[in-house]
């Protein structure tokens, strides 16, 4: 703020401690008049955009980053903002190039290394992400979120023992990061030992812990007590998580049902697509979490004509984006939409994932929650392919049971909220299945366990492709994968993946709710 005013400076001051103490109206006001009295100066146009972000403004805050930028077009902290608010605008070209802008004007700017690492992660190219994340933590030895997300992309990558090194290189500086524990636990192929555990439990003791350290923990001591074969302690370490978890973000039953309700009776009819072609480039995988489709997207990716994209935002976020041009909630209306309105949303969705087909002719979505939207799939996307996976009901329950989710609220925190989930996905799941059978197409883990390449053949088949070898050494395929099955699918098939038969009768009331037929 060099040159400003010293009434000016404490004007920008007292609007960021405002906007620092959740006061973003008053930060607001300050900072248009500090930007009043000094017009020709950056800074105070830079904090104002911040706020303006903050409050949601996206094209306002742009333009006054613009306005900035006008001011003092070398400086690298406004480039990197903008390219901030360009994320937040939906132009992701237009972020990364914002970011990489501003890294070549100042290299040491460690807040644009590590945005364009995080979002260059996200969009699926890790090993740019890496090495952008390097230069973050270089700059940086002591932040955490930098070397946290540099060790998940190294996971992603397959580069395990690097990403652990990074790991606990976090809980060098703080023992009680409850991320980097969540990232250990998640290398499934390099269990935690007896010093972990003991280190766990110490920081559990804690009274200063954050929530969210403490469920993270929590959710790595039970993988751990699990490994060692210590079954109450582990579902005990398993429900405080759960337990904390659903407290502070309930998820509501009721309105699941409700939701379940008005989409089926939503789809039931819709008009007959324009183009019945449109999406064949697409493949879904969709169904419970923990249910095997990274597995079997993984032998999807490894054919030559398909690029496997994970788990990908977009299908949710253009049927988002419809219901706030339309002003009603989805799928409430879905009944007024017509063919081309549907063709217009499939193309949408096409345009925003077409850098997944830039190598190959087809890709995966293995987004789980898309089960929700495959009702309208035949309408919007009518040549995509649907496949649903399944497994073992009580392994996938347990699974999800003790698997940290980000996005919250889950029903994975609570056991009853878990059966009802369950049941309420194989209820639709077969409606949707029985109005589109040509595209939705059911595999279950247990049966491409039992008979690989019978199971493989006949995936393929469903997805309408030829046969490929590579496809059986699926554990070979060189890519990014982006869940918390990283590890596992690197591997051959194994039949010894179960896990909740060990738990014996301490699993008895999760047994009884799957087998409860529950009022949907």
């Amino acid at each position: 703020m060099a040159g400003l005013p010293p009434a000016v400076v404490a004007m920008v001051h007292a609007g960021a401690r405002a906007l620092r103490d959740g006061q973003p109206q008053r930060a607001r006001q300050l900072l248009e008049q500090a930007v009043g009295q000094a017009p020709g100066h950056p800074e105070p146009l830079r904090y104002l955009a911040i706020v303006l972000m903050q409050q949601r403004q996206l094209a306002a805050a742009r333009q006054t980053l613009q306005r900035a930028l006008a001011l003092a077009p070398d400086d690298a902290l406004l480039h990197s903002d903008l390219a901030t608010t360009h994320a937040a605008m939906g132009d992701m070209d237009a972020a990364l190039a914002g970011w990489r802008h501003a890294v070549a004007r100042d290299p040491r700017l460690m807040s644009a290394w590590f945005n364009l690492g995080r979002n260059l992660q996200q969009q699926g190219e890790t090993e740019a992400a890496i090495a952008a994340l390097e230069q973050a933590c270089a700059l940086a030895p002591q932040a955490l979120p930098p070397r946290v997300l540099l060790g998940d992309a190294l996971v992603h990558a397959g580069r395990f023992d690097e990403a652990a090194g990074h790991y606990r290189a976090a809980l060098a500086v703080h023992p009680a990061c409850g991320d980097a524990w969540r990232g250990l636990s998640n290398i499934k192929t390099v269990p935690l030992d007896a010093s972990d555990a003991e280190a766990l439990r110490a920081q559990l003791q804690r009274a200063d812990v954050a929530a969210s350290d403490r469920i993270a923990m929590g959710h790595a001591l039970g993988k751990l007590e699990e490994d060692r074969g210590r079954h109450p302690e582990a579902l005990a370490a398993f429900s405080a998580a759960n337990t904390l978890q659903k407290q502070l973000t309930p998820w509501s039953a009721d309105a699941f049902r409700a939701y379940l309700q008005q989409a089926l009776e939503a789809t039931a009819t819709l008009p007959a697509p324009l183009d019945p072609r449109l999406g064949e480039e697409v493949i879904f995988l969709v169904g419970l979490p923990r249910s095997g489709s990274t597995l079997f997207e993984q032998i999807l990716a490894a054919h030559p004509e398909v690029e496997g994209a994970s788990e990908l935002p977009d299908l949710g976020i253009v049927i988002q984006q419809e219901s706030q041009r339309r002003g009603q909630p989805y799928p409430q209306w879905v009944p007024q939409a017509s063919a081309a309105d549907w063709h217009r949303l499939g193309r949408e969705y096409l345009a925003r994932t077409a850098r997944w087909r830039q190598r190959r002719p087809r890709h995966t979505d293995k987004q789980p929650d898309n089960w929700k939207h495959a009702g309208i799939l035949r309408a919007m996307l009518p040549g995509a392919t649907i496949i649903e996976t399944r497994r073992d009901p009580l392994e996938t329950a347990w699974s999800c049971f003790k698997q940290q989710f980000y996005s919250q609220p889950h029903f994975a925190n609570d056991m009853a909220d878990i059966a009802l989930y369950m049941q309420g996905c194989a209820h639709a799941m077969q409606q949707w299945r029985a109005r589109d059978p040509a595209r939705i197409h059911l595999h279950v883990y247990e049966e491409l366990l039992a008979s690989p390449e019978a199971r493989i053949s006949a995936l393929l088949d469903d997805c309408g492709l030829a046969f490929d070898p590579a496809c059986l050494e699926f554990h070979r395929a060189e890519r990014s994968v982006r869940t918390a099955s990283a590890a596992q699918v690197r591997q051959p098939l194994r039949a010894d993946t179960a896990r909740a038969l060990a738990y014996g009768l301490l699993l008895e009331p999760l047994l009884a709710l799957l087998q409860l037929p529950l009022p949907l």
